[in-house]
């Protein structure tokens, strides 16, 4: 496996294998080689995968377990998925074998809600058949009478980013609103003037009904021949989300029973249709899956993908992550500053844990800010532990990242911890990690400790318990000694002899003449005949070096 150096400096490669808008295709070739193969078979993809450090596809690809399987046999690390749905992506496979899967889920959004908008007014006036018939020479008024949508109720099945906007829109129209979402509080449905219902209520009051959930194997056939039976006569239903919720042929037979008035849909089970009897119903309005096909949305998918498949193969935090912990992009602005400190002390105390006996457990501290439940930087702490838990491992091993860093630590055996307090003596957020290390029986102890001071400056501000103010950057040397003279003189003139130039000193200590810790932070490495140099000083106990 390549060093982690050959792997930073090679220039990464991308492949692209659907339509992109060409900022997209422009921003990614800012940072990487990138190919534009359009229209590439199963077979030949899975051939070539092995080459590419990330792939970039919209729904036309299909990223399969083989394909992923054979990518992660040579460089793939990221997989972007320009737009929300990814049950085009074999997920599961993707997360085992530690590859990335982004998306660009809010890209689309509006696009997304206009278009069921326009699918809802359309199907309530017949406009498509009206168009259709007067082009052909007719004009047939009272066939294409329709019905409005003011004061009709219109049922969302999922209050996600497009559904919300969808129910803003329908309360422009004067639609009463009532929506299923089981993870929508009382109060986000106040918010957005909605009555919240179970999905049995919804089906049996609305007279539209629009789906807004991804395609999963909960909601494959949500809608059926059970559920239309619920429903009211003559609703009619629309579904711009993903091909597979609704069960085509229980739509079918419940529109020519009467049940069902219209449908509107703009995704099928198959893609294209074939066969599909819906399409030469008049009471069907189409769309070839056109959701997020507007100009702005494509831009708005393109350039967010490329961003997110740049920082991911930078080892950057990614906001749309699919196999990752999620966080909000409010809370990513202010968490951000804690995930590059939380790597440094992962990076740190991996390098300060004993090298004999065995490592068994890391326990992260979080206290003030980061420890209340009440904020939102604390409700997110888990992916800061993934960050730590990514670096403290990569000094171990290759190939760790946010997606496999847990399963990783467990087949090591590796316990992890996790323990929060609002309480705190200094800081008004501490991030501390304990590591344990069994050497001959018995247990021995490090800890290091860090904070933001301000809203972006890092600093390591404690080592084995002792204060310290030291910043978190380049070569770092840690010197465990007493405190007593002439100790830092000669540590500093050895350093000198050797032209390493001292770009800052810190000293922790508990009494005079105590333990003590010595963090001195210097521009070049320091060679391992320096470091027993030092030792030989008198009054120190250990020396270690550390790159950060």
């Amino acid at each position: 496996m390549e060093s982690r150096e050959n792997e930073t400096e090679r220039m990464k490669r991308v492949i692209v294998t659907d339509n992109l808008s060409e900022v997209g295709i422009k921003k990614l070739r800012e940072f990487a080689e990138v190919d534009v193969e359009l229209g590439l078979s199963k077979e030949d993809l899975e051939k070539r995968i092995a080459d590419y450090d990330a792939i970039v596809i919209r729904s036309g690809t299909k990223v399969t377990k083989g394909i992923i399987e054979a990518g992660s046999a040579g460089r793939l690390k990221v997989i972007g998925r320009a737009g929300v749905g990814v049950d085009n992506i074999a997920v599961d496979t993707a997360t085992e074998k530690g590859i990335l899967v982004v998306n660009s889920p809010e890209a689309n959004t509006i696009s997304a809600a206009e278009h069921t908008i326009a699918m809802l007014l359309s199907l309530s006036r017949k406009i498509p058949a009206a168009n259709v018939s007067i082009k052909s020479g007719k004009w047939d008024r009272k066939k294409y009478m329709g019905v409005e949508v003011n004061g009709k109720t219109l049922g969302i099945i999922g209050l996600g980013r497009v559904g919300s906007e969808v129910a803003k829109r329908a309360k422009g129209l004067e639609m009463k609103v009532v929506a299923y979402d089981p993870f929508i509080t009382v109060e986000k449905a106040k918010e957005l003037g909605i009555t919240l219902a179970s999905l049995n209520e919804t089906f049996q009051v609305a007279d539209f009904i629009t789906l807004h959930t991804p395609l999963t194997k909960g909601t494959r056939h949500l809608i059926g021949a059970e559920e239309f039976a619920l429903m009211k006569d003559g609703v009619r239903v629309i579904n711009c989300a993903r091909g597979g919720i609704i069960d085509e042929n229980a739509l079918n037979e419940a529109i020519k029973s009467g049940k069902v008035a219209g449908a509107a849909l703009d995704v099928f089970e198959q893609e294209p249709p074939e066969e599909c009897e819906l399409l030469g119903r008049e009471e069907v309005v189409v769309t070839p899956h056109l959701g997020a096909s507007t100009t702005e949305a494509q831009k708005a998918a393109a350039t967010v993908i490329a961003e997110e498949v740049i920082d991911a193969l930078q080892n950057k935090p990614v906001r749309n992550t699919v196999n990752m912990i999620y966080v909000e992009e409010e809370i990513m602005d202010t968490i951000k500053p804690y995930l590059d400190l939380a790597e440094k002390l992962g990076l740190l105390s991996a390098q300060l844990i004993p090298k004999s006996g065995r490592f068994e457990q890391l326990n992260v501290s979080y206290e003030g800010e980061l420890g209340s439940a009440d904020t939102g930087i604390g409700k997110n702490t888990r992916i800061i532990t993934m960050a730590i838990l990514k670096s403290f491992l990569s000094m171990f091993t290759d190939g760790v990242n946010y997606v496999n860093a847990e399963a990783i630590a467990k087949k090591f055996g590796i316990k992890i911890t996790e323990s929060k307090t609002e309480e705190i003596e200094n800081f008004c957020s501490l991030i501390s990690i304990t590591t344990t290390t069994r050497i001959e029986g018995e247990e021995k102890e490090k800890t290091v400790a860090g904070t933001i001071f301000g809203t972006d400056d890092p600093r390591i501000v404690g080592i084995n318990g002792f204060r310290v103010d030291a910043y978190p950057s380049g070569y770092m040397l840690i010197c465990s000694f007493l405190d007593k003279p002439r100790v830092i003189g000669p540590v500093c003139t050895i350093l000198g002899d050797k032209s390493i130039n001292i770009a800052g000193m810190q000293v922790g200590r508990e009494k005079v003449g105590g333990e003590a810790v010595m963090v001195v932070n210097v521009d070049s490495p320091v060679s391992e005949g320096c470091i027993e140099e030092i030792k030989h000083v008198e009054n120190i106990s250990d020396v270690t070096l550390v790159k950060l």
